[in-house]
């Protein structure tokens, strides 16, 4: 009997055990889903609800979301470039070496001013040419005034006075295109080198006024007309911003549209208007280059300067605002606003950004009309939520 006993205790020990360890597992299975759930909320809003002291809620401006008009504003990147239409390239129209360069890139010059010398004996085989067509003229002058004369008296026939007049008219002529060659070469004055003849140095003068961009010849070089380039001259007082447009922003963008211009350079702001947008797309970048003609007080804008472009294109009607100050971003670089939920109480909530302008946000999700936001002061609650956690 007592061996029975003893038999029935050996068995029943061992099933309180495994009682007791049955409990436990179901114990840590019940903990285990808590934790869980409280790590799943701590993604959530509830778990970043928290609580500001009423004393400290003189820090934190809550503000209310609206929905309202907002500017549609492209922001596209480019680099400036000189004016095509007011450029100018300078070539020389004589051969010949450059004996003297009077001008620098950089410096401004006017319509006339010389820019380099050039030693070349076009001056004076042209010269030369010049003086003997004038005397020309003068003595076939004097022979058609004689053969009027003498037609007049019946001395010679009607045909000889007619050749006196040819000649006469042969001769201006030569002379007209003789000085016309003087004029080319820098010579506005023809007549002034009769009197008082110039260095046999040709000048090459500046076409058009403006800034001298680039110098392509050096002093020695021999230059071949019409063939060696010898300066760039722009009127930089305007210049032209280069921008890519991607595909989706296409039907945003038009000619005429207003443009402000910016760069790290400088505070100010610079404003154009698109006048061009090329007809094909670039395969490799998937882009339209969009022209703009940009203002340039001051002749700040250099050329290849990078630049943002702000695209006037429109506004987005009914959206969904907060000012730029509610919005912060997360460890993981996720934008979030604080919401109201009590008198003082908040909750982090994920939002989905928009465009921002004028010191507005769109939220795209996230948000609803209506509902109250923390504007300055976001950061005070955010540093008061990780002590919290």
């Amino acid at each position: 009997m007592k061996m029975n006993r003893l038999l029935i205790s050996i068995l029943i020990v061992p099933a309180g055990i495994f009682a007791l360890i049955a409990a436990g597992c179901g114990a840590g299975q019940e903990e285990s889903k808590m934790t869980s759930y409280t790590a799943g909320q701590a993604q959530g809003e509830s778990a970043s609800l928290f609580t500001v002291p009423q004393e400290q809620m003189s820090h934190v401006q809550v503000v209310a979301v609206e929905k309202t008009r907002l500017a549609h504003v492209l922001r596209l990147t480019g680099a400036v470039n000189y004016n095509a239409f007011t450029t100018t390239p300078v070539f020389s129209a004589v051969s010949g070496p450059v004996h003297q360069i009077l001008v620098v890139p950089g410096e401004m010059v006017t319509a006339g001013q010389t820019l380099l010398t050039i030693n070349s004996p076009d001056y004076s085989v042209t010269r030369s040419a010049y003086i003997k067509a004038r005397d020309t003229l003068q003595l076939t002058e004097r022979n058609y005034a004689r053969a009027q004369d003498l037609f007049a008296h019946q001395a010679i026939s009607e045909r000889d006075l007619q050749q006196a007049e040819s000649d006469r008219n042969q001769a201006q002529a030569d002379l007209e295109s003789s000085a016309d060659a003087l004029k080319v070469l820098g010579f506005p004055d023809p007549e002034a080198l009769i009197k008082n003849p110039p260095s046999p140095q040709i000048p090459l003068r500046s076409p058009v006024a403006g800034e001298v961009t680039d110098r392509l010849v050096g002093p020695g070089q021999l230059l071949l007309p019409g063939a060696t380039q010898c300066f760039t001259i722009s009127d930089t007082s305007t210049v032209w911003v280069l921008v890519n447009v991607y595909q989706s922003d296409l039907a945003s963008v038009h000619v005429g549209d207003a443009v402000d211009v910016t760069t790290d350079s400088y505070p100010q702001v610079f404003h154009g208007r698109i006048s061009y947008i090329a007809p094909t797309m670039d395969p490799n970048t998937r882009t339209l280059q969009a022209r703009i003609v940009t203002d340039n007080p001051g002749r700040k804008l250099k050329n290849n300067m990078y630049v943002t472009a702000l695209v006037q294109a429109g506004a987005i009607a009914d959206a969904v605002l907060v000012p730029d100050s509610s919005v912060l971003h997360d460890t993981e670089n996720q934008p979030f606003v604080y919401v109201q939920t009590g008198s003082n109480q908040f909750a982090r909530r994920l939002v989905t950004l928009g465009e921002s302008n004028g010191g507005k946000t769109q939220i795209t999700s996230g948000l609803k009309e209506g509902e109250h936001v923390v504007g300055d002061g976001s950061l005070f609650l955010q540093f008061k939520n990780s002590l919290q956690h």
